[in-house]
């Protein structure tokens, strides 16, 4: 298995756009990060966590021409912005293209991409997306990959995490109930959101952070979805215990 980071910025990227911060004006490329994604390798599938507005150039700069799923955390732009360029899959290899998620995220997406449901607004061009309804008490496979859904909330939005094999891996949340916490034991790979030192009122503040990754008890954990508000890549790589990580585009881990 291997997990590699598609985008690992938050929902404005590194650099902000009008930012003259010293991270957004860092030359070291592991500074600018797009926005939040993982492409998941396990038995053959092709598996990406999100699709944001990033997507087409994600999948052009890893030179990634073929996906078998894509799993949605939740309904968010910076989440589901890119998904209209699933159709260059549908036109390749001629299918309907699934996309796990919630209800409440297939709602979200007739309504953002309502020219890909409406039968009479449908053009030639349009991407086909099929919907697959998951939920957390709901484990489920793509082509034999077993997965694991993990709920998690971002403020009081409910969120989807995933286990893929001895991988967990965690996004836009600042809250994990109690119960949830044995779908991470004995994992290889665990990746946590983080965007600020202090605490903050959607995402995992550093020490909250840190205290999930102390519980899950992980052999290596990253750190994504990284804000301009933390240090530089250097520093804040200095500045994690030992273990943890920042993760950052392009990093590829091997399970």
């Amino acid at each position: 298995m291997r997990i590699t980071f598609f985008g690992t910025g938050t929902s404005q990227g590194v650099p902000v756009i009008g930012c003259h911060c010293p991270v957004c004006l860092s030359e070291d490329p592991r500074d600018r990060r797009l926005r939040t994604s993982a492409l998941i390798e396990a038995e053959g599938q092709k598996i990406l966590i999100d699709a944001g507005p990033d997507f087409r150039y994600q999948m052009l700069r890893s030179h990634t021409e073929h996906l078998d799923a894509i799993l949605l955390t939740h309904n968010h732009k910076d989440h589901t912005g890119g998904l209209d360029d699933v159709r260059a899959i549908n036109f390749l290899e001629r299918r309907s293209f699934p996309i796990y998620c919630e209800e409440y995220v297939q709602e979200s997406l007739k309504m953002e991409y309502a020219y890909a449901f409406d039968s009479d607004k449908i053009y030639p061009g349009s991407p086909r997306f099929l919907l697959q309804t998951i939920g957390p008490d709901r484990p489920f496979s793509v082509n034999g990959v077993e997965i694991i859904p993990v709920r998690a909330y971002h403020a009081k939005l409910p969120v989807l995490g995933f286990r893929i094999g001895t991988i967990g891996y965690l996004t836009d949340a600042n809250r994990i109930p109690e119960e949830e916490y044995e779908k991470l034991r004995g994992l290889d790979v665990f990746v946590i959101n983080c965007v600020t030192y202090k605490p903050h009122p959607s995402h995992f503040g550093l020490d909250e952070a840190l205290a999930v990754i102390g519980r899950v008890g992980a052999k290596k954990s990253f750190i994504t979805h990284i804000s301009h508000r933390l240090a530089s890549y250097l520093q804040f790589a200095a500045s994690l215990p030992e273990g943890v990580y920042p993760a950052y585009d392009t990093l590829t881990i091997e399970v």
